[in-house]
């Protein structure tokens, strides 16, 4: 009956939190929009009928279309009672509901961010246990590899993957979706990136558990490394780990934008890089409040992960 408490506290804080970056984030992206220089809606036409075939009358036609020239304070009214009905209003540019694009790219981005993750996961967990194992010249070669991945920007990254194995040794696509082979090597651009940091956080934890009273006490009852590891090391290990994913989701968000921009990646976060160009400011703000949604839902899977990992039987925060 208590963890069932506990389970409806944590959702209600959740769902309150949900309510909160919805509305901070739309009106953030919002304020900034609008604050951007130059004609809006020369740039809407722009976008619409390219830029050789736009002139100041036709920017003049797309903003009395759109009603630009209404007060900002009306259009984000007008926004905000969209949002409170669940419209997330039509492109500017295409004419299409937001709803329906979002929908179309949300696939694509959640398949990106599967793959970075689970692949920096097998990246991490084996090299992070292996360097806490060993230790010596290995532990200091990947804190070497680890430190450098981690100062170097993600797209930087995937340059250097586009280089090395779509130029040099032409075994995956450079850009484009359509295949599973295009998606290595976004995939492993934002697995590395992860894995930079987590490999570092498995090194410690494995540390600190392999050098506790509870794991040797487990030795001397004449279990086996691979006994003690599997009944007394894993699980202790797993939750500060998987506490520690949960952090790197903002991770995950920033390097999808940038990851899916180089590799034209039909997902959100290209979608928001184009939108950003063409001042597409419903689908702007649209793919800002899904990345925010997928946030705090994703915070509140590993909330309930950590819960269930913990042998301790511990408390959600």
């Amino acid at each position: 009956m208590g963890e069932i408490i506990t389970m409806r506290a944590l959702l209600l804080k959740r769902l309150l939190q949900l309510v909160a970056v919805s509305w901070g984030v739309g009106t953030l992206t919002f304020i900034l929009m609008r604050s951007l220089p130059g004609d809006m809606a020369y740039r809407i036409a722009a976008s619409r009928y390219g830029m050789d075939a736009v002139d100041n009358r036709a920017a003049d036609l797309v903003r009395e279309e759109l009603g630009l020239n209404h007060s900002a304070w009306s259009a984000y009214w007008q926004w905000f009672t969209d949002l409170l009905s669940w419209n997330l209003g039509n492109s500017l540019v295409s004419g299409e509901p937001v709803a329906t694009q979002l929908w179309h790219m949300l696939g694509h981005s959640v398949v990106l961010a599967v793959a970075g993750i689970l692949l920096s996961i097998l990246i991490a967990i084996p090299l992070g246990l292996a360097s806490a194992f060993k230790g010596g010249w290995l532990d200091r070669s990947l804190l070497m590899v680890s430190t450098t991945l981690r100062a170097v920007p993600v797209f930087v990254i995937g340059l250097l993957a586009i280089i090395m194995f779509a130029l040099e040794w032409n075994l995956f696509p450079v850009a484009g979706f359509g295949t599973p082979a295009h998606l290595v090597l976004p995939a492993l651009t934002l697995a590395l990136s992860l894995a930079a940091i987590s490999n570092r956080v498995v090194h410690t934890e494995a540390r600190r558990v392999f050098g506790s009273s509870f794991f040797e006490f487990a030795r001397m009852k004449g279990l086996s490394p691979s006994q003690t590891f599997m009944h007394h090391g894993a699980r202790n290990i797993a939750v500060p780990v998987v506490a520690f994913l949960g952090i790197q989701l903002i991770t995950v968000v920033e390097g999808v934008v940038m990851i899916e921009s180089l590799f034209s990646w039909p997902g959100i976060g290209h979608g928001l890089a184009h939108a950003i160009f063409a001042r597409d400011i419903p689908l702007i703000q649209g793919a800002a409040l899904m990345m925010g949604v997928l946030f705090v839902v994703m915070n509140t899977l590993v909330d309930i992960a950590c819960h269930y990992l913990d042998p301790r039987g511990g408390q959600l925060a």
